[in-house]
Parts: C-alpha cells; structure tokens; sequence
C-alpha cells in the first residue's frame, strides 16, 4: 500500500471519529511527535558520549564497570521511551481508546530493570534492594496473569 492510499484511508476513519476521539487522537500524535525528538535527542546524545567520551578519548575500559553502567542505563531509556511511543501508537489503532495495562507493566519492568543495571550495590542498602526486587516480582506475576487472561480470552473468541 502507498504512502497516498494510507494517508487517505487514515483520514477517512479520522472523519469517522466522535470529537473527544478525535482529540484523544491528536493528543496522541502530539505526544507520539514529542517522544519521538526525545528519542533522537536521546540517541544523539548516547552517539556523543560514545564516541567523544569514550572511545576517542582513550578511556573505554572494559574492565570499568561504571562506564558500561552508565551506557547500559542510557540505552535502557532509549527502549522505554520506544517502548512508551509504540504503546501510545497500538492506542491510536484501537477501537476503545483505553491503554493497554500490559504495556504499562512492560514499561514499568523495563523502568525497574534499568534501575537495577545502574545501580551501585556498594552502596545500596539491603532494603532498597528487596523493595526493587519485591516490585519486579510483583510487575513479572501481574505482566503473566494479564498475558494468562489475554491468551483465554482470545482463545474463547
């Protein structure tokens, strides 16, 4: 299918919309514009210190566990933000305009997980660990009883 005929046929089920869907609709595209400078923002900036900061000035160490945390955790909010955008996206192509929560729970592993890879354990208390650990095992058995529920749904359908 062409650029055109897409662009016609999203127009048409545009015109189909009531008026709060189609402003849920813009406000979503908006939203989706903005994350999507974020993200090239975001990878630009990753490129930079990349490149200037690591590997032209000589200090990319393999052995420095702190620079691939920091890089690590950088690319980890590239994929939330992605993450994020193609969630606000499938929105935009459903019928009922509700979020799924499967994404939100997706995001919010993903969120926790970049949260665990730049954390420094020498100097995080026993707490902070078992709350981290206890949300991602509350988020992982919420993420399967949702996909659990979705897969007897469709299969009932």
């Amino acid at each position: 299918m062409s650029i055109k005929e897409e662009l016609r046929n999203a127009g048409e089920k545009f015109r189909l919309l009531a008026l709060y869907q189609r402003f849920e609709h813009f406000v979503v595209l908006i939203l989706t514009a903005l994350i999507a400078v974020i993200v090239v923002a975001a990878i630009w900036n990753l490129s930079l210190k990349i490149l200037f900061g690591l590997v032209l000035s000589g200090s990319l160490d393999p052995s420095d566990y702190s620079a691939f945390q920091a890089v690590f955790g950088m690319i980890f909010t590239v994929i939330i933000a992605l993450e994020f955008k193609k969630s606000l996206l499938v929105m935009t192509e459903r019928r009922d305009s509700v979020v799924q929560i499967r994404s939100v729970v997706m995001i919010a592993l993903l969120a926790i997980c970049r949260k665990v890879i730049i954390l420094d354990l020498a100097e995080t208390d026993a707490m902070h660990t078992l709350a981290l650990a206890a949300a991602i095992l509350a988020l992982g058995i919420v993420y399967w009883l949702i996909r659990d529920s979705d897969q007897r749904l469709d299969n009932t359908a």
